[in-house]
């Protein structure tokens, strides 16, 4: 994949922090014209760099005030397929990570509560056959959550 240069990675996170401006505004902060920036977004979005525009909702906008992590596991590789097929049905599912160590999976889900919660543990979960533990951590608060990548993840080392 060819490498972002530096007005691509403007872009990206102008995009990320606000998808509704305009391509004069994007032009505006990145010093390109709107049909040139317009050009740029749409090779990000060919070569697979943007996915799509999306709006982002408040969890607890909508009662989801519960935000749980769960490790999934088995020994058996065939409980995989199954397990998948029905963790992509899930709305819940926020999040499914396979994951090293002594799990294969690790869920982030969004609930309304405990109630939910253990319904989902009970009826979506544990209903996979083949399924042998799971361990859920429930999150009391969240300091950080995001959905913006950045194309430097670390800051610059420090000159010594």
């Amino acid at each position: 994949m060819k490498e972002l240069d530096e007005t691509d990675r403007q872009l990206l996170t102008l995009l990320q922090n606000d998808d509704r401006l305009s391509l004069a505004d994007l032009g505006k902060n990145v010093g390109l014209s709107p049909s040139s920036v317009n050009e740029r977004i749409r090779r990000l979005v060919a070569r697979g760099v943007i996915e799509g525009f999306h709006a982002h909702v408040i969890p607890e906008a909508l009662g989801l005030d519960l935000l749980a992590f769960v490790f999934v596991g088995w020994s058996d590789p065939a409980t995989e397929a199954p397990f998948l097929a029905r963790i992509a049905e899930t709305r819940a599912v926020l999040e499914c990570h396979h994951v090293t160590g002594t799990w294969n999976y690790l869920l982030k889900v969004r609930l309304h509560n405990t109630r939910e919660l253990e319904r989902f543990l009970a009826e979506v979960v544990k209903e996979v056959p083949g399924l042998q533990r799971t361990e859920t951590i429930i999150a009391l608060s969240s300091t950080k959550e995001t959905t913006s990548l950045s194309p430097d993840p670390l800051p610059p080392k420090a000159v010594k």
